[in-house]
């Protein structure tokens, strides 16, 4: 019982978590994008995320974005 309910509770944080990531992708304006065009640019952003300085760029324009929102 408990091993279920464990499980239960993994595919729910896995489940939010996708939904969140997938809310991410809405709002950067590529919810109509090609699938393959998404891979291919998230592999090559996760390679210049290897660069501390492009990393912190990214996340000062991506707070910048959540901030307008609130």
């Amino acid at each position: 019982m408990a091993l279920q309910r464990q499980r239960t509770d993994e595919r729910k944080r896995d489940t939010r978590e996708k939904i969140q990531l997938g809310g991410l992708i809405a709002k950067a304006g590529l919810r109509h994008e090609d699938k393959a065009v998404l891979l291919g640019l998230l592999v090559e952003a996760a390679e210049a995320l290897k660069d501390n300085e492009t990393r912190e760029r990214f996340r000062r324009r991506g707070k910048a974005i959540f901030e307008d929102d609130q």
